[in-house]
């Protein structure tokens, strides 16, 4: 019922309760007749009241739409309801409309890795689909634990993609205490498969020797399962299995593949049972599992799953249990309805021996096209090369698929939202790389870029693919959400304050780094002609989607001064940090000015600005577009890399370093406050007036211009860059460039009571990458610091590669960060994102 009908109601039982009833009562109950006459006149009066409220509220909220309008907050599309401009789709035909992302390309990537969260899942690049994994029962302090989904608190020794060719192979290792499981994935397209074709896995289960003795690794208990998130009920194949017999487990169809059937083969003993579940959700699975066990043991005392099903399940598990050691084929075939799909032949050919010959054939083609791509024989020892090999197979065993709603913050004085704080963005799918499974694994805009640096150089039609799902996801203003939060399963890894995306806030627009790769490549003819069509077409699409990004950058984060930019989003109003975050740059905790305003110029900023602006120029002569936009990028080019002007907005002569400009002081610290019910907390405290200046800390944000390359091969100030990154006091160290300086007054200092230092101190890839990136080239130019370019490279990739391969063997795994003093591994760890940029650096593979 809509508020106007109700209220019409509402009139109109008010005027029929002045009517008498059979008995001569009102509504109202026994009244005189004059007193009836007087209420008939007090609900006229009331009525006439109620409508001129209703028409003072229509004409308000007409006045505030009208003025969403003019300002452009929402729009109002022909024949359809208002929406805000903010959740309102850029109009132009999408990239992953482009032919070349339909037919033999989709249906390739149709089924994949891409559920990146759980140590190892399969769904398809479908919004509602069927989706596979695994679990097992692990040991942790004598106890069973049940693994799933990525976690550090599991303990895991090591685990990851030891290779991985991002369409139709995988081979991953995880090592749980004594256990180790090896987890292979295979595509297959034969005669009679529906679409997207046929995949298997294999599961091998074996046991340290050390643990021989160990009573509670004798015995394996793995748990399969298959869910279907579109609620689809899924088909057991009987009560009890006996695969030497009938090696079906399940069936079921959907429109997509139409038929299909999930098979398990194996030479060893194996012991299954089952359970099947009705849940329109996936994301609890591990709870669903974990409860029917519980009840088992309890009734039972055995570790087995009940042998039931809900009524119409769409999740069936299978447990699989054995003696250790042992291996096990699960095969899907599809399309199993058509009389020529040949299902016997197919789960033969994908199980057993064949099987392991076909793995192995990958595994010789992942190695051969390896070394095609990156070149490192004759540069690395092998004990380098199996970290270069696990950098790119974690890249691409980590790419997943997202399909659902970001939360957006909608302005607080509209009423076009409810009681919360966010307006959800159109449904929307994302196919992407992830920095960290266990901790990041969903998609984060700035880091996207850094991971297409990888991703093209081994296969250009999925990088194609990802920046089209990204550049899809922009909005009418040309913004993008700079995190990804799609779907109940991503929604399940962030805590709630996390979510809301701010329409205000930027991110480092890094896809213009393969974008800059790309027309590169181009240039210097290092593509195939089918590769070239490729890009051409989709950057000849991808123009208008690009240069409204660029204008958003250029217009919503500019600053006061010409050629000068700032990121929104600083709160300066904090009294519990230190420095008011600047989450939006991505260098989190990066000092910045002390107190935020829009007097601000950040550094770094500009220099991205000044990346976008070249690559737009770029494009713009690529398909000689009209002279207006070619000569507006050029003159916005030509500005943002005037040397004269960058050194006069950013440069401190006397230390021959650049700098950040804001309202600052030094004089702030963090100190320990009583509150009013008695306990303690740190608070802000600043102790001097700030006053417009640059902001002295020498880190990352100082070298952007030197990794733009725009300081001139002979200035006096290159050879100052060169004294800073060779100086141990302010980025040397023997693993890699610190990220801020020892000289500052925020080196490694907490921001907040709990957050301690994340950009201020520590040794970060992406930055050394572009800072080796720009040594490589300046040792190529000429000038009077070649040759000390070329040293500080040496000794720097040296001792990059050095302690990443020595970290990785220690521990097992490629990490967010490294310590600058000891060069340990720190932060989130099985970090395959922009890390794996080491193999670039292994390979000096820069643009």
């Amino acid at each position: 019922m809509t508020p106007g009908s109700s209220r019409r109601n509402a009139r109109s039982r008010t005027s029929s309760s002045t009517e008498p009833n059979d008995g001569g009562d009102n509504f109202f109950g026994n009244t005189k007749p004059r007193r009836r006459d007087r209420n008939k006149n007090q609900n006229s009066i009331r009525i006439l009241n109620v409508d001129i409220k209703i028409m003072l509220g229509i004409s308000v909220l007409a006045f505030f739409v009208i003025f969403l309008l003019i300002n452009n907050i929402i729009i109002k599309p022909a024949g359809k309801a208002l929406r805000p401009r903010v959740i309102t789709p850029f109009p132009s035909p999408k990239l992953m409309d482009l032919p070349q992302f339909q037919g033999e390309h989709r249906e390739s990537l149709y089924w994949g890795t891409y559920r990146p969260h759980v140590y190892f899942g399969i769904r398809a690049r479908t919004p509602r689909s069927l989706v596979a994994g695994l679990m097992w029962v692990g040991m942790k302090d004598g106890m069973y634990h049940m693994r799933h989904v990525c976690q550090d608190s599991d303990e895991l020794s090591t685990y990851g993609w030891t290779q991985h060719n991002g369409r139709d192979f995988g081979h991953q290792v995880l090592v749980d205490q004594g256990l180790k499981l090896a987890t292979s994935f295979l595509k297959s397209k034969s005669e009679g498969s529906g679409y997207g074709g046929d995949w298997a896995v294999q599961i091998d289960v074996q046991t340290d020797k050390s643990e021989w003795d160990n009573e509670m690794l004798r015995h394996g208990h793995l748990f399969f399962y298959l869910a279907d998130e579109s609620g689809h009920f899924l088909n057991l194949a009987g009560d009890t299995f006996d695969i030497d017999k009938n090696s079906l487990l399940a069936s079921g169809s959907r429109s997509d593949i139409g038929d299909w059937q999930l098979h398990l083969e194996s030479k060893d003993v194996l012991e299954l049972h089952y359970s099947g579940f009705r849940t329109p959700h996936i994301h609890n699975l591990s709870d669903l599992v974990q409860h029917n066990l519980g009840a088992q043991v309890r009734k039972f005392g055995q570790l087995l799953l009940s042998d039931s099903s809900e009524d119409s399940p769409n999740i069936l598990v299978f447990q699989i249990s054995a003696s250790i050691p042992f291996k096990a084929d699960i095969v899907f075939v599809s399309g199993t309805k058509v009389k020529t799909s040949k299902v016997e032949e197919r789960v033969r050919r994908l199980t057993g021996a064949p099987l392991t010959s076909l793995l192995q054939d990958r595994q010789t083609e992942f190695d051969i096209k390896f070394e095609r791509c990156f070149n490192v024989a004759d540069k690395l020892e092998p004990e380098s090369t199996i970290v270069g090999k696990a950098a790119i197979a974690n890249m691409l065993g980590g790419i997943g698929y997202f399909y659902g709603q970001s939360k957006i913050s909608f302005p607080e004085n509209s009423n076009l939202r409810g009681h919360d704080n966010f307006i959800s963005y159109w449904p929307a799918e994302l196919y992407t790389a992830v920095p960290s499974r266990p901790f990041f694994p969903r998609g984060f805009l700035w880091d996207e870029g850094f991971h297409q640096l990888l991703i093209w150089r081994w296969d250009i039609h999925i990088c194609l693919d990802i920046i089209g799902h990204w550049l899809d996801l922009m909005n009418i203003d040309g913004w993008i959400p700079r995190e990804q939060i799609l779907g109940s399963e991503a929604l399940s890894k962030v805590p709630e304050e996390f979510v809301v995306q701010y329409p205000s806030n930027g991110n480092p627009p890094t896809l213009f780094l393969v974008i800059r790769d790309l027309l590169d490549g181009m240039e210097k003819n290092k593509f195939t002609a089918t590769e070239r069509n490729g890009i051409t077409s989709f950057l000849e699409r991808a123009f208008v989607r690009l240069e409204a990004w660029f204008q958003w950058y250029n217009t919503t984060q500019k600053g006061k001064e010409m050629g000068s930019y700032y990121w929104h989003g600083r709160d300066n109003k904090v009294t519990r940090e230190l420095n008011p975050k600047t989450l939006s740059s991505g260098l989190d905790d990066y000092p910045r000015a002390s107190h935020p305003s829009d007097e601000e110029r950040h550094l770094d900023l500009r220099c991205w600005m000044l990346l976008a602006a070249n690559c737009m120029q770029s494009i713009t002569q690529l398909f000689k577009k009209d002279n207006k936009p070619e000569k507006e990028y050029g003159s916005t080019a030509k500005l943002l890399s005037d040397f004269d002007m960058l050194n006069q907005m950013h440069l401190d002569p006397l230390v021959g370093a650049y700098f950040d400009f804001g309202n600052h002081t030094e004089k702030v610290r963090l100190s320990w406050k009583e509150t009013r019910v008695g306990t303690r907390e740190l608070v802000r405290d600043v102790l001097e007036r700030p006053v417009s200046r640059l902001v002295p800390h020498i880190g990352y944000v100082s070298l952007f211009p030197f990794m733009g390359k725009i300081i001139p091969s002979d200035s006096w100030i290159l050879e100052k860059q060169l004294d800073l990154i060779s100086n141990s006091t302010i980025f040397w160290t023997d693993y890699g460039l610190r990220s801020l300086s020892k000289t500052s007054s925020m080196y490694m200092k907490r921001n907040t009571e709990h957050d301690p230092p994340y950009w201020r101190g520590p040794i970060w890839m992406n930055m050394n990458y572009m800072i080796l990136s720009a040594l490589y080239h300046y040792s190529k130019e000429n000038g009077p610091y070649s040759d000390r370019a070329r040293v500080i490279y040496d000794d720097l990739r040296g001792n990059l590669i050095r302690n990443v391969v020595r970290n990785y063997h220690q521990t097992g795994f490629l990490w967010e960060q490294y310590d600058q003093k000891k060069g340990k591994g720190k932060g989130a760890r099985l970090f395959t994102g922009w890390t794996s940029l080491v193999l670039l650096i292994m390979a000096e593979a820069y643009t």
